[in-house]
């Protein structure tokens, strides 16, 4: 869930093709936003392609720091930047007045991560393999904490829907939960990286293993403190775009949130869980989807609930709409009954892919 699963590949120190593609289209994005920032469509189709290989490169850095610096620091870096993009985003939405942006693309993240990206996995590794399995234990504690982060969400916006008019102090409980949830976020790394690791597959470090070369991990920090302030600058043209492009669309702040937005801070765990699934290693495929979705609810939503405070024109709640709170829980329901017994095939990818396809279109359709 919080451990890396995938080797980094490359040197940090040449351009590789995703490297030069990263530069390009984030020039290319600026380029557009500055010279022709009226053009609301032009800028937000150019940043949401620019952020796609810059949060490659955020995850491809991180794995590799992780990989040099050890489980218990590389548990922290996955814990700051696994989300950089999410987390960005929604500072910048939160900075410009944008709220209910914000709290759609997390419903959405966490959506899409247990049934887009492990339905896509488990249709992709069931095409090759006829059954695949992974541990039943791993994948038991991963649903459980999923669990407790939906209730994280759902049980302050049942608060707001019951105690409206009557005067009770709803902002306090959301941040007073926002805490909570943190606090279980940091007990969750510690049962990951110190006490149970094992049942992850974060090995313990070996007193003989050669230190990491400290240039390549130089690099590495620098590339990954570049792809983060690249991400911001092409975050906030894309925030400032948004709401004229949905209008210019017909869209809803809504859809655009659940989905657009959601999928864009997560395509590069959706590839890398859909390449692994293809592997048979299904392990590491439900461990992005589920634990990107936990980090979702236990880290990034309370870290934005305690910023808006900071840099918001007034501190966000954590008010889902109705439709936002049944997507959550038949999403959590979906994965704990797939994750159940083990394993997985390809018609369970078919049903997971169908459920997600129902909910967008709902969200699409919402008035």
């Amino acid at each position: 869930m919080l451990a890396s699963t995938k080797k980094p590949r490359g040197a940090p120190g040449r351009l590789t093709p995703l490297g030069l593609l990263a530069v390009t289209l984030t020039v290319g994005a600026v380029t557009v936003g500055y010279v022709a920032p009226d053009r609301h469509i032009a800028v937000f189709v150019t940043s949401v392609l620019a952020i796609l290989p810059l949060a490659a490169y955020i995850g491809r850095a991180t794995e590799a720091l992780a990989d040099r610096l050890g489980g218990g620091i590389g548990g922290l870096l996955n814990a700051t930047f696994g989300n950089a993009a999410e987390l960005i985003i929604g500072m910048l939405a939160l900075r410009q007045g944008l709220p209910d942006l914000v709290k759609a693309s997390l419903t959405g993240s966490i959506i899409g991560n247990v049934l887009l990206v492990f339905g896509a996995a488990a249709f992709a590794g069931g095409v090759r393999h006829r059954v695949q399995r992974f541990n039943r234990t791993a994948a038991g504690l991963g649903t459980t904490m999923l669990l407790l982060s939906a209730v994280g969400l759902i049980v302050p916006a049942v608060f707001h829907y019951l105690a409206r008019g009557r005067g009770a102090p709803e902002l306090k409980l959301d941040t007073e939960i926002a805490v909570v949830l943190l606090a279980t976020y940091c007990a969750s790394l510690v049962f990951t990286l110190r006490t149970h690791r094992t049942l992850y597959g974060v090995p313990t470090p070996a007193h003989g293993d050669p230190p990491a070369a400290t240039g390549d991990t130089r690099r590495w920090v620098l590339l990954l403190l570049g792809a983060t302030a690249a991400v911001a600058i092409v975050s906030e043209l894309l925030v400032g775009a948004v709401e004229e492009t949905a209008r210019a669309f017909g869209l809803s702040e809504l859809f655009v949130g659940v989905v657009v937005v959601a999928l864009v801070g997560n395509a590069a765990e959706h590839f890398s869980a859909v390449v692994l699934a293809a592997r048979d290693q299904m392990d590491a495929a439900i461990g992005i989807a589920v634990g990107s979705s936990t980090q979702i609810a236990l880290f990034v939503a309370p870290t934005l609930v305690l910023f808006s405070y900071v840099v918001g024109p007034r501190p966000m709640d954590l008010l889902f709409t109705v439709f936002e709170l049944v997507a959550i829980a038949i999403s959590v329901l979906s994965i704990a009954f797939i994750a159940h017994d083990g394993e997985t095939h390809w018609m369970e990818g078919v049903q997971l892919l169908a459920i997600y396809l129902i909910l967008a279109l709902g969200f699409y359709f919402l008035p």
